[in-house]
């Protein structure tokens, strides 16, 4: 019986956390810089870019999620702490994968000019604001309700761990035996 989940997606998971925080904290923090300032776009620039990034791990964590089954909870949980679960996970899932392609067509419809990885994005050769208005609302109400599914996810594993006495955390810690 595998007692946690497989090294790839322990570390994909880690991986992404660490990404969306500075997808966050990129976004958050660059209203320090004044408007229109290399550090404010630069700012923009690593948000576009992590936020992608984040999308593709998440993608490739949801692939490891289809290859390999994931490990016991020990004790077993009831039933509707695992459809919760699911549908927390499915939900973050979706966020993760949503926010940036929303991201990068309010990009697009706002002809702004950005490169990924040295690649230079495309922009419609015509801009449409109403389009763009639309998905930036879209995105940035997402983004907010991330704070508060990831946060329900956080705590959920911090109450298996102390409250239920499940091995629900340890299984994607990736120092526990």
């Amino acid at each position: 019986m595998n007692k946690k989940f497989s090294p790839s997606q322990i570390l994909f998971h880690w991986i992404i956390l660490i990404f969306i925080v500075l997808t966050y904290a990129t976004m958050e923090l660059k209203g320090i810089a004044p408007k229109g300032s290399d550090t404010r776009e630069w700012m923009k620039t690593l948000h576009y870019t992590f936020g992608v990034s984040v999308m593709m791990l998440t993608l490739i964590r949801v692939m490891l999620k289809i290859i390999h089954k994931n490990p016991d909870i020990i004790p077993t949980p009831p039933h509707w702490q695992i459809t919760l679960s699911k549908a927390v996970h499915g939900i973050l899932y979706l966020i993760f994968i949503a926010l940036p392609l929303l991201g990068i067509l309010t990009l697009y419809y706002g002809k702004v000019e950005w490169s990924l990885f040295s690649y230079v994005m495309p922009v419609s050769n015509e801009p449409n604001d109403n389009i763009r208005h639309t998905l930036k609302e879209i995105h940035e109400f997402i983004a907010s309700a991330g704070y508060f599914v990831i946060g329900i996810h956080a705590l959920a594993a911090i109450f298996h761990h102390y409250i239920m006495r499940d091995n629900t955390l340890i299984r994607m810690l990736p120092w526990k035996k």
